[in-house]
């Protein structure tokens, strides 16, 4: 079986129109590379945070959607979003079929905040639901949010739940992974870098999984802060974008391998 997979690095701001035509040009790429599934990053649509127009997002996640339904390409698309079924924000990856069909959410679970108790920062903004899988052409995948893979320990306030482990257990063989890390350029931002792709690598090989990871390019003239691309189950970059500005790359997974 094979799963012809995009992957869009976008400059995410809180521009919500910005934000959605940047998303409309990755549905564009991946059609015309005849992917099956786009991936975007945490918050590329609503901008990563939990203040924003909610009746905007909703009307730029219709005009995304049915983009994509009409170029018949799956979507795992990153954004925060009020949940009207208990009126939480959560940070989401959500799930499109390529027929637009709405296949649910992963909310972010490691919620990144301050070491100090109680701590502070987005774990108090946003809510978290169980994990689980979806099913995309008929195969099992799974959606992380971030700070999800690698539970970086200079935010993260609760222990390391091993998410790409569990879904791997739970018959997930490729994970969609939209990141929006924080960079400015410092010998910190050198060292999340290395301690975000070492995570990946690593991860894929622990759970056999293929990881296909896209973050945030913004502000466009730094690096980003992990690399955006196709992992491999023994830990090998498959495919893998520039890691400044807006970028696009496309891989073919053959899951035999």
């Amino acid at each position: 079986m094979k799963l012809r997979v995009a992957g869009a690095q976008l400059a995410v701001t809180g521009d919500i129109e910005s934000n959605a035509a940047a998303i409309l040009r990755a549905v564009g790429f991946a059609a015309d590379e005849k992917a099956q599934v786009l991936v975007t990053p945490e918050g590329s649509l609503s901008g990563y945070t939990p203040r924003f127009d909610r009746e905007a997002v909703r009307e730029a996640l219709a005009k995304v959607t049915a983009a994509a339904k009409a170029a018949r390409v799956a979507l795992a698309l990153g954004t925060c979003l009020v949940e009207p079924d208990d009126g939480k924000c959560y940070d989401e990856l959500r799930f499109y079929a390529a027929d637009g069909r709405c296949l649910g959410f992963h909310t972010k679970a490691l919620l990144c905040g301050t070491l100090a108790e109680p701590p502070a920062g987005e774990i108090n903004d946003y809510g978290v639901r169980p994990l689980r899988t979806f099913v995309l052409g008929g195969l099992t995948v799974g959606g992380l949010v971030c700070n999800d893979m690698w539970a970086n320990p200079t935010c993260t306030p609760m222990p390391d739940a091993h998410l790409s482990q569990k879904l791997s257990e739970m018959g997930a063989r490729v994970i969609f992974h939209a990141v929006n890390g924080g960079r400015d350029g410092s010998e910190g931002s050198d060292l999340a870098w290395q301690y975000h792709e070492s995570n990946l690598r690593l991860r894929a090989r622990a759970g056999r999984l293929w990881i296909v990871t896209v973050d945030s390019s913004h502000p466009t003239h730094l690096r980003c802060s992990a690399p955006s691309g196709v992992v491999a189950p023994d830990g090998r970059w498959v495919c893998r974008a520039e890691p400044k500005g807006e970028q696009y790359f496309a891989y073919t997974i053959a899951l035999g391998d």
